[in-house]
């Protein structure tokens, strides 16, 4: 049984909405949980494939293969990874920021951000992501997926960062924030169970762009929002991982190895040699 992990986030729906589990049954089961705890259950052993946080394959990329054309990635702005502050971020000299416990990769890219780019010194504490709880006693708060997204669209004082935005405006370059994974051992387990599973991601994700309306309902249904706004949203994501997607990586990977969080460049071990291309 090959067990997939599903990130509970609207942005990786184009991916998933027309994915059919049922074509797999009894080869198939999916898992759904929120970054943070997919990632530990790909380490750990207790998911074999599916999206997880780019900063979670870098610290365990000797462990898994990257299916190629699958990612969350952006040109500028993301529009769901957001730094809330009380004040513009030019004001501080020295902030204390409230970090998401739900992510790696934007946490990471936000201490990076702070350390290359804006040159604030910044004290982090991790919390649950409830934006005005976060803000009692912090200067900032970083929320991502579905919960920044509400709070973005919600009546609020704050001054709003787009992650995605600043590390473009900063390098020029595209922000990979989430890839598709599997567990190498999984994949020689059952080559041509995982060579099906990809067939059908590549294809949902490909069906997405022709029928986008679906998709924008079970996006409402879950988080709310006007159609306009998740026309807008799903517009300025890709869920591509090819050579601008890894090199925007590779640059993200050399920051972190830089600043301590990794220990090593990571090596891109995509799985070449699957047979189902566009």
């Amino acid at each position: 049984m090959l067990r997939i992990g599903k990130i509970d986030y609207t942005n990786t729906l184009p991916v998933f909405h027309y994915f059919h589990v049922e074509d797999f049954a009894g080869e198939v089961t999916m898992i759904p949980q929120v970054p943070a705890v997919l990632n530990r259950a790909m380490r750990e052993g207790k998911v074999d494939l599916g999206p997880i946080s780019s900063f979670a394959y870098g610290e365990n990329y000797g462990k898994y293969l990257l299916l190629p054309d699958l990612s969350v990635s952006a040109l500028g702005p993301v529009g769901s990874i957001f730094l809330f502050t009380k004040a513009p971020l030019e004001s501080y000299g020295r902030m204390r920021v409230a970090l998401t416990s739900t992510s790696a990769t934007s946490v990471n890219l936000l201490k990076i951000l702070f350390h290359f780019f804006l040159r604030t010194e910044v004290e982090y504490e991790t919390m649950e992501p409830e934006l005005e709880e976060m803000l009692v006693d912090h200067d900032g708060a970083l929320l991502i997926g579905d919960d920044a997204l509400r709070a973005g669209w919600g009546s609020h004082p704050y001054q709003v960062y787009d992650l995605g935005d600043l590390w473009h405006r900063f390098t020029g370059k595209w922000m990979t924030f989430a890839v598709w994974a599997v567990r190498e051992e999984a994949y020689l387990e059952n080559p041509s169970l995982l060579e099906r599973v990809y067939g059908a991601f590549l294809a949902s994700k490909e069906r997405s762009r022709r029928e986008i309306d679906p998709i924008i309902r079970t996006a409402q249904e879950r988080a709310g929002g006007s159609e306009e706004a998740w026309r807008r949203y799903f517009a300025g994501l890709s869920h591509e991982l090819e050579a601008p997607q890894l090199d925007g990586l590779s640059t993200y990977y050399d920051f972190a190895v830089q600043l301590g969080l990794l220990p090593v460049q990571p090596e891109m071990r995509l799985v070449s040699h699957l047979s189902y291309h566009r």
